[in-house]
């Protein structure tokens, strides 16, 4: 039995219904109830129903939110973060609305968009969260990632913006399949280092974790993991690096991922 399984949103737990499926959430049970811990890795912020999910997919443990850049634990409340400084939001910033793209700008648990794009109007939705436009300055707090929302084939072109001293990752959700949201962190700051915390914390070693997704930004975690997962409709990257492929996100495979891992040693 793994100790501790790590599972991506968008594309894996999370598929065209919007929401995790109930049989998801009876695996989790399960798999609390033989004693493993779950954490929720996704690069979206720890707001609206996706806190809500990490909480109900394991109360008691660590999830990780931006792409590595947050760790939250529910019952204390704590928050650990990898800030940017100033000048990075604001070459992002620039770089961004140079090229056209809607720029958002993240605190562990709000965002601000300063453009009414149909993308970020649809991006809100996606979040279940209403919509509203305002400039980063309203923000309150430290500022962790910038991202970028771009139409599907503007995704390469803005994962290469030359932004020094920073990290771009890629993911993309069933919800907007016309569209890529690529993350902008601190240099060394992914999912991998994100799960790699939540491990130590836990005194878990990686090469007894499980990591299941679906993306560009998964790739990392799932390289580092003992038992890296892709789903089904995962990249033909994640197909390759992973050392298990479960079912397609519409199919239940994170469920079907957190089940196995009871048999995995």
């Amino acid at each position: 039995m793994l100790p501790l399984i790590c599972l991506d949103v968008d594309g894996t737990l999370v598929g065209s219904a919007g929401e995790p499926s109930e049989a998801l959430w009876r695996s989790a049970e399960a798999a609390r109830g033989r004693g493993q811990r779950l954490t929720l890795c996704t690069a979206r912020l720890a707001a609206g129903p996706t806190r809500g999910w990490a909480e109900r997919l394991d109360p008691d443990g660590w999830h990780v939110f931006h792409t590595g850049a947050v760790r939250w634990h529910p019952v204390t409340g704590e928050v650990r973060t990898e800030a940017l400084t100033v000048g990075e939001v604001e070459l992002c910033a620039e770089a961004g609305e140079r090229n056209g793209w809607v720029v958002e700008t993240y605190t562990w648990d709000d965002y601000a968009v300063e453009v009414d794009h149909p993308l970020a109007v649809a991006h809100a939705g996606l979040l279940d969260m209403p919509f509203r436009m305002r400039h980063r300055s309203d923000l309150e707090g430290e500022i962790v990632r910038m991202q970028f929302v771009v139409p599907i084939e503007d995704c390469d072109r803005a994962l290469t913006v030359p932004l020094p001293g920073l990290d771009a990752s890629a993911a993309t959700s069933p919800v907007m399949p016309d569209a890529a949201f690529v993350s902008i962190t601190r240099a060394g700051v992914s999912k991998a280092s994100g799960v790699a915390a939540v491990a130590h914390d836990l005194g878990v070693d990686m090469a007894d974790v499980m990591m299941v997704g679906d993306g560009h930004n998964d790739l990392p975690a799932i390289e580092t993991v003992g038992w890296g997962v892709a789903m089904s409709n995962a990249a033909p990257e994640l197909h390759k690096a992973a050392r298990l492929v479960v079912a397609d996100v519409d199919d239940d495979g994170a469920a079907e991922a957190i089940d196995r891992s009871a048999g995995l040693i």
